[in-house]
């Protein structure tokens, strides 16, 4: 495995509904994705340390990047509450390899004086995130 630059990555999503395909998205700069399994203590009385469960895993990220005024980016996901197809590409270059799903996106929008207008969004997954590659 050879390491890769964040420069080739893109996010794909539905933007106009949630039954419209997967489309980039304009304008994001960075990504996260996080795959997290609930932990479930079942520590009883004696155990030399506390003990736990694995629970049902969760998957979540957030995307950053420049507002966009000609798209909606994330913002109608994030009001019609409905779910977006999701396709997450670390590298462009090697599209066999991605992350692929529905998701449920917020949208944020900050300004400076001094920079930019910014959009983010933080997402929760609303099906299996799989890993393809």
């Amino acid at each position: 495995m050879a390491r890769i630059a964040g420069r080739r990555g893109r996010i794909y999503m539905g933007i106009a509904s949630d039954t419209a395909a997967a489309e980039p998205l304009p304008f994001f700069a960075s990504w996260s994705i996080n795959f997290e399994t609930e932990k479930i203590d079942v520590t009883a009385m004696g155990d030399p340390n506390k003990t736990y469960l694995a629970g049902l895993p969760d998957a979540s990220g957030e995307f950053s990047g420049f507002y966009d005024d000609a798209t909606n980016q994330t913002y109608t996901a994030a009001v019609d509450g409905l779910p977006r197809k999701f396709y997450l590409y670390p590298n462009t270059t090697n599209a066999g390899q991605y992350w692929f799903g529905t998701i449920l996106p917020d949208f944020q929008v900050n300004a400076e004086v001094s920079g930019a207008v910014e959009v983010s969004a933080s997402w929760a997954a609303n099906s299996t995130i799989a890993k393809v590659g």
